[in-house]
């Protein structure tokens, strides 16, 4: 064990093993499970988060409860949305055996997080999580839509994917991730996480990744909806030129040079070099006709 600090109530590496061959829970690669057992990291997550004792804060997948404990230390609340059925049961009692006077405190959703459409009690001021590898971006994306409230956000992602949340235009790995994260907030990296912090230790280095909501929205008149249609459809053809990547969107290249042309974005260019803002002016020159195209 790494920790040279007292866990106190949080889970050393025994208590998760533990925890885990009483419940008869292994980690599957299905559901990207791979627990936290240092205290340490999950502490540092809570302090990267800027957790303040005001913060309602919604955790998804807690797993074990390694990070729900750290944050309950802190947080005002803390709701988890758990989608695994053991794990979902198991979690109240942990909280009630190791943090007794702060288990009033925390909120149980047995849910996909991507059907939660509303949490018990007041909104959410922060989001926090160790995200499953195979949801993250979905997840993360889903919970900043449906919960305005969440003003701070950091998650714990694959590195590559915390790569790509963070990127900048122009950047080699700067794609949809990027640009839909960047709708809703100022995105950027905010450090690593080794492998031996998890049990098991998966096979990739993760990253953490912190969101903090825009004070004001991307000034546009187009819908989220319809600029996320245009960034899509440039990127699913990322090196063709805008012209005729969003040939399909406009219906046809002429009318999508004309929309480029209309939005102050030259044709030629590539999605990779545009910022949300240049997204945005695009769709608002979306042919009238495709503007209520339902989107998936």
């Amino acid at each position: 064990m790494s920790s040279n600090t007292d866990p106190g109530p949080l889970l050393g590496p025994a208590d998760v093993r533990e925890l885990a061959a009483a419940l008869g829970v292994k980690p599957t690669k299905q559901r990207g499970q791979n627990f936290v057992i240092d205290a340490n990291t999950v502490r540092r997550i809570v302090r990267t988060a800027e957790v303040r004792p005001e913060d309602r804060v919604v955790e998804v997948g807690p797993g074990l409860g390694s990070l729900t404990l750290a944050l309950l230390e802190v947080a005002e609340h803390v709701t988890a949305v758990e989608i695994d059925e053991v794990l979902a049961a198991a979690l109240p009692a942990t909280v009630a055996a190791r943090l007794p006077e702060r288990a009033a405190r925390f909120s149980l959703v047995h849910s996909d997080a991507m059907r939660v459409a509303e949490l018990p009690g007041p909104a959410p001021t922060a989001l926090v999580a160790n995200l499953p590898y195979n949801v993250a971006v979905p997840v993360l994306l889903h919970m900043l839509e449906t919960f305005p409230s969440i003003e701070r956000t950091l998650v714990m992602v694959q590195a590559e994917v915390a790569d790509r949340l963070a990127a900048a235009p122009g950047s080699k790995v700067y794609g949809v991730p990027s640009v839909k994260a960047n709708w809703y907030a100022e995105v950027k990296r905010a450090g690593s996480i080794g492998r031996t912090v998890f049990w098991p230790a998966p096979n990739v280095d993760s990253g953490l990744v912190s969101l903090v909501r825009r004070t004001t929205p991307v000034s546009t008149t187009a819908s989220r909806k319809a600029v996320f249609r245009v960034v899509d459809a440039a990127f699913a053809q990322r090196r063709k030129t805008l012209r005729a990547a969003l040939s399909g969107w406009a219906g046809s290249a002429a009318a999508a040079e004309a929309a480029l042309v209309a939005a102050g974005v030259s044709p030629q260019a590539r999605g990779e070099a545009l910022t949300v803002e240049e997204f945005a002016r695009i769709a608002e020159q979306a042919p009238a006709a495709r503007e209520e195209e339902p989107t998936g």
